[in-house]
């Protein structure tokens, strides 16, 4: 059996387990473990848990939290804070359910990604942090990330940063063969057409399927292809907005503009450095990501806002980003709280920041030092002007599933079909993926209907 695909199995099975775990939880009226404190003594029961000092484990893949944990055990140093890199995305979430299942392993602090809460949230496997004070920082984050983290009246994390998409592109070639650069999808496809015939080794981007790239897509074209009410769930991959992205890129598809190579590969950060990839619509953690991985696109790349669906729209949406959750299972849960609350509100962001993340919080997304950063990787180019822009402009209204970390592990095997198989069609794997989720989620206990 293939190594991979075995590791998919694998971690399916995992993920299928936990969500049965979840509905369980969900149905059970235990409610055993520490109650929370009342939101009149947060403050107080958080400072003397600081003064006190305890030890918490904080699981996290992103680097810059290295600096935060150290600063903050300097700030308090009763305190000590285990950061432990378990693995990135979906590997943590594995290892994290496989803890949450036995019992046993759970630490305080996880990262998770925003796309991934509602999964861990109803399975009541997150702390509500609203009676520690997490309320009171309503309008402190953008809104998608916001949106994300609240269910409800319950607030699952804190947002640690943010992806709201620009267009990044290499000046070079666009100035090179005199294209404009797009603002609109259909200019983007006749940017696309006119860069690959100029050179067929050249293509517009790369995409050979992603679950999180065809998603944010159809966020931002107004696709709402999810509805969920608690155990109550909806997937319609058929709507407009979906439709529309849809066709437009399957144009791409089937006149060969879009190459595929892998994400994240060494070839791809190649094809960023070397100018055979054109383009990069993705989130604004992107240029510390390019700066490190294609040092020898230094001073071609730029930075646009996110070509529109309609001439004179400003409209985004999010791609990527992570919260910073305390896990219910914590017996540490004022320092796990004060933590987050240091890394995601309080010093921590502007260490962060330093450290190349692109921020949640609307006061340093508009201040003058983030806005009037000039970057040399991107010609001296005051890129924060437009992903801040972008911040501002996404599209509300978007949901995940409950079982999102799931349905993302099996696109591939659905809609990621389009991109290898001629004979079919974006919106026919589209509709696959739509009948395995629905299956799935059924499957699981969750009420879900098409």
């Amino acid at each position: 059996m293939n190594i991979t695909r075995r590791r998919t199995i694998v971690r399916t099975a995992a993920l299928a387990g936990a969500l049965s775990l979840a509905l369980a939880a969900c149905s059970s009226s235990d409610d055993s473990g520490a109650e929370a404190p009342s939101s009149e003594d947060a403050a107080a029961d958080i400072q003397a848990a600081l003064d006190e000092g305890g030890e918490i484990t904080v699981w996290a893949w992103e680097p810059t939290l290295t600096q935060v944990v150290e600063d903050f055990e300097a700030e308090y140093p009763n305190v000590t804070v285990n950061l432990a890199n378990v693995g990135t995305s979906q590997d943590q979430y594995t290892s994290l359910q496989n803890a949450l299942a036995a019992g046993d392993g759970v630490p305080d602090v996880a990262q998770i990604e925003y796309y991934a809460i509602p999964q861990f949230a109803i399975g009541e496997s997150l702390a509500d942090l609203t009676p520690y004070g997490a309320a009171d920082l309503d309008g402190t984050f953008t809104p998608g990330p916001w949106s994300t983290v609240k269910q409800g009246d319950a607030i699952y994390g804190l947002p640690m940063d943010s992806g709201p998409m620009a267009m990044f592109y290499n000046a070079e070639i666009f100035d090179g063969l005199g294209i404009d650069v797009p603002t609109t999808w259909d200019e983007y496809y006749e940017a696309a057409k006119a860069i690959h015939e100029a050179d067929p080794n050249v293509y517009i981007t790369s995409d050979n399927g992603d679950a999180g790239q065809t998603l944010s897509m159809t966020w931002q074209a107004g696709g709402r292809p999810y509805t969920v009410d608690g155990t109550d769930v909806s997937i319609d991959f058929s709507d407009e907005g979906t439709t529309k992205y849809a066709t437009q890129w399957q144009k791409m598809i089937d006149e060969g503009l879009l190459s595929d190579i892998g994400g994240w590969s060494d070839e791809w950060f190649q094809g960023l450095g070397n100018g055979t990839l054109a383009t990069l619509v993705t989130g604004a953690w992107m240029p510390a990501n390019l700066e490190s991985g294609a040092p020898d696109g230094e001073g071609k790349w730029r930075v646009a806002p996110m070509p529109q669906w309609e001439d004179g729209e400003s409209v985004t949406s999010e791609n990527g980003g992570s919260s910073i959750a305390v896990m219910e299972a914590s017996e540490n849960k004022e320092l796990a709280y004060a933590f987050i609350d240091y890394a995601n509100v309080g010093d921590g962001i502007q260490t962060r920041i330093d450290g190349g993340a692109f921020p949640a919080t609307t006061a340093e997304l508009n201040s003058d030092e983030f806005l009037n950063k000039e970057f040399p990787y991107f010609g001296g180019q005051k890129v924060n002007e437009v992903l801040s822009q972008s911040a501002a402009d996404v599209a509300e209204g978007w949901q995940f599933l409950p079982y999102q970390v799931y349905a993302n592990s099996v696109f591939k095997d659905t809609a990621g079909q389009a991109y290898i198989n001629s004979s079919t069609s974006l919106a026919d794997g589209l509709q696959s993926w739509q009948d395995t989720s629905v299956k799935y989620g059924n499957d699981q206990g969750f009420s879900v209907d098409q």
